[in-house]
């Protein structure tokens, strides 16, 4: 897909990998929605970069606030990006949700994490793609990036429920492939640990082991940076036109387990 003058609608994108997919399609002349459900200033610091970062290409950006749990929300993105550019070409739903819970504690989570945390991470990705696929497949050709996580595959991460609902993103993912060919090709992307504050904050003191675990015992030998995330996922929309229902893995090689010793 030509990125110049695409539309791409961002969800989640105040800060992390959402910011840097923005800033990274913003540099190729895409124009971007930017959104963000609570952090209005960290939005509005990822419109700034986004805007710089494509006043040589030409890119334009618009920010908007919405939540994408809420239905009516997702179909407002969708109206905000055709009223304003008149066509959506890809769509990126990092948007996400967790409560960092220990998985041996079976009572740390509520029915109702787990309806929050599946409201957002599957129920809202679904919900933007509907909201979207109309315009796609009317102009022919459309990009879906899932931001699931390597917890989909593995069980781990921040807890259960976040795990869960991943891999039901990633089920998800191959579902929509399905439907929406040939003109809208849908894949996921799965990360390891990536260094953002979110991350270090919602981990607290585990993040160091952690850390150690991916510098020590992953073939890459560190974890990842939001950049390196941008960079797939926006090579899956603009390189990747054979691929569809695919889910990649960006995490140090973590997925394959632990380096094996040396004999």
């Amino acid at each position: 897909m030509e990125l110049k003058n695409a539309v791409c609608i961002v969800t989640g994108s105040a800060s992390g990998i959402g910011a840097a997919s923005a800033i990274l399609l913003a540099r190729k002349g895409a124009r971007v929605l930017v959104n963000y459900s609570k952090s209005e200033e960290a939005a509005r610091a990822t419109l700034k970069a986004r805007q710089a970062a494509g006043a040589q290409s030409g890119g334009e950006a618009l920010l908007v606030k919405a939540d994408v749990a809420q239905d009516a929300d997702c179909c407002r993105l969708a109206q905000a990006a055709l009223d304003k550019w008149g066509r959506i070409d890809a769509l990126v739903n990092n948007a996400g949700a967790t409560k960092f819970a220990n998985h041996a504690d079976l009572d740390a989570l509520s029915a109702e994490d787990f309806q929050r945390i599946y409201a957002v991470n599957v129920i809202g990705a679904y919900q933007m793609v509907r909201a979207c696929a109309p315009a796609m497949k009317k102009s022919g050709r459309g990009a879906v990036v899932n931001v699931s996580s390597v917890a989909g595959k593995s069980g781990g991460g921040s807890s259960m429920a976040y795990a869960a609902s991943k891999g039901a993103l990633n089920t998800l993912t191959v579902s929509l492939a399905y439907s929406l060919g040939p003109e809208i090709r849908v894949n996921a992307v799965c990360p390891g640990l990536i260094d953002t504050k979110w991350v270090r904050d919602g981990y607290g003191p585990r993040f160091a082991a952690m850390e150690k675990l991916y510098r020590q015992g992953t073939p890459l030998g560190r974890p990842g940076t939001p950049e390196e995330v941008a960079a797939v996922i926006v090579w899956l929309i603009e390189g990747a036109d054979l691929i569809t229902g695919d889910t990649i893995m960006v995490d140090s090689g973590r997925h394959m387990g632990l380096i094996p010793p040396k004999l």
